[in-house]
């Protein structure tokens, strides 16, 4: 039983790095521009130098709802983190770590609803040849599938 909680948590800690990482970094999608090598984000534009990413104006709510709910995703998975540390002391035997589990439940959410939006909207770099997705995109739907096995595995987990 130890074994599978220092598990969890392991994996549990790794997906909150990759969420951080696939958030922060600006490597969503990957193409070629004047035969340069460009990347673009949820934040920034990277050529040469890294710029504002443009933006149409209709797209403009759908990048600030995919930014504010992969920040959400993070939140939610720090808080389900502690929430994990604070049940596994104070929590009774035999009792399972529901709250922790609903709490990694949202977040699953906030990335499938963040990377969908993204994948939706975004995954054309208008301009742009050879285009294909960054390791970025691909850390946040890793971090979908970990934090919905994470989400089970709390639910189901019981203290002994």
């Amino acid at each position: 039983m130890l074994v599978l909680l220092a598990g969890i948590f392991v994996v549990h800690i790794a997906t909150v790095i990759m969420l951080f990482v696939s958030t922060i970094a600006n490597v969503w999608m990957v193409g070629s521009y004047n035969t340069e090598k460009a990347s673009s984000g949820l934040w920034l534009l990277c050529n040469r130098s890294c710029r504002q990413l443009p933006v149409a104006t209709s797209d403009d709510a759908s990048l600030k709802a995919a930014q504010a709910f992969m920040i959400l995703s993070i939140i939610f998975s720090v808080i389900a983190l502690v929430m994990f540390i604070v049940q596994l002391f104070t929590l009774e035997k035999g009792k399972r770590f529901y709250i922790t589990g609903a709490v990694m439940l949202v977040c699953w959410m906030c990335i499938l609803i963040g990377a969908s939006i993204y994948t939706a909207r975004f995954t054309r770099m208008p301009g742009f040849t050879n285009v294909h997705h960054g390791y970025c995109f691909i850390l946040a739907w890793i971090c979908f599938c970990f934090s919905f096995i994470i989400s089970i595995l709390y639910l189901v987990l019981r203290k002994k």
